[in-house]
């Protein structure tokens, strides 16, 4: 079984196969990566990269971490919230991906890598939010 703690190789190893995978998207598609972008095509809505592919790329997150699950063993997660709260979370981030016109991926692993400035505003703009949002609930007893 994976600990339940972060450890630093495994997110290097992580950081690797996601950049290698924007990689070749860019470079054999022409498409970004952008996980948000290529959900909404999947389910039919908007444009951009195929849907067929589009499909193949959000099927494979799933597959993906089935796979680790069977070699390395199940990951332990812990969530101290409901899972409604979770649910809103998940809501409240879909809207910001498409206000934002993208996802972190999209933005944070494409975008900059590009050194696209709307791209690197985005970035900054969730991830000082983000900075914020713990400092907060860290002050106030609700983080963990």
């Amino acid at each position: 079984m994976m600990p339940d703690y972060a450890m630093p190789l495994q997110g290097l190893i992580g950081g690797l196969m996601i950049g290698t995978a924007a990689a070749i998207m860019l470079l054999g598609a022409g498409r970004i990566a952008g996980v948000s972008g290529l959900a909404a095509r999947a389910i039919g809505l908007g444009g951009g990269a195929p849907r067929a592919l589009a499909i193949l790329f959000v099927l494979g997150l799933p597959i993906g971490a089935a796979l680790v699950t069977l070699v390395a063993g199940p990951v332990v997660s812990r969530f101290p919230m409901s899972l409604a709260t979770l649910a809103v979370a998940g809501l409240v981030v879909g809207v910001g991906t498409r206000l934002g016109s993208g996802c972190t991926s999209g933005h944070g692993v494409c975008g900059v890598s590009r050194l696209s400035r709307r791209s690197i505003v985005a970035t900054l703009t969730f991830m000082l939010t983000g900075f914020v949002t713990v400092a907060v609930l860290n002050m106030v007893g609700g983080g963990w």
